[in-house]
């Protein structure tokens, strides 16, 4: 296993307007290029030995530019894509409340059996993105691995890695370009920063 710098994408126009983008391939805007900078300068002289991200537009580009100045290879990873949110990908809350009133009332009240229209089961989503975790047993403890995903993908990781039931899922915050740095070990995983944006005071 490895030490993992987990990183959630940049802003992007979705995020400003609170819409649900899964796999929705929507680039970063001008304030994503922004805070992902400042992560780059903040990880500069940290040690990275792998690089994977998951295969959208705004995931390879923030793993791109912060990784740039380590001369690694970008691992695509499908797996690690967010949540596929179906018919109603581009649509914010209050327009799922109106045009799929029961989808609405489950995310509202979250758990397990939440499905998409046209997308995901949250179960489904859980599976494929765990099957990340696969390709850190090629890694040693002593390895820094940089993991670039959305929000709903890394959380999914940090309750698998924790052992922490997918139901408290939601009670995670992970802010755009925020960092959190866990150890992995066969036995378990230690964390010891999550959700740290102090690198975007200057931007925000």
């Amino acid at each position: 296993m490895a030490k993992l710098l987990m990183v959630r994408h940049g802003v992007t126009e979705y995020n400003d307007t609170r819409r649900f983008c899964g796999f929705s391939d929507i680039a970063l805007n001008s304030d994503g290029y922004r805070q992902v900078g400042k992560l780059r300068d903040r990880l500069a002289d940290q040690k990275i030995d792998a690089v994977y991200a998951s295969d959208l537009d705004r995931t390879l580009v923030t793993a791109e530019v912060v990784s740039s100045g380590h001369d690694l290879e970008i691992v695509a990873c499908p797996e690690l894509r967010e949540c596929n949110y179906g018919d109603v990908e581009g649509l914010t809350f209050r327009e799922i409340a109106s045009q799929y009133p029961e989808v609405s009332r489950l995310i509202a009240n979250f758990n397990l059996s939440l499905a998409f229209p046209g997308g995901e089961s949250f179960q489904e989503f859980i599976d494929r993105t765990n099957t990340f975790l696969d390709r850190l047993k090629e890694h040693q403890p002593s390895d820094s691995v940089l993991v670039v995903s959305s929000s709903g993908a890394l959380r999914v990781l940090v309750c698998t890695l924790f052992g922490v039931d997918q139901n408290h899922w939601r009670q995670i915050r992970l802010d755009n370009a925020s960092l959190s740095i866990i150890d992995t070990y066969p036995q378990g995983a230690i964390i010891s920063l999550l959700n740290d944006t102090s690198h975007l005071k200057e931007v925000d």
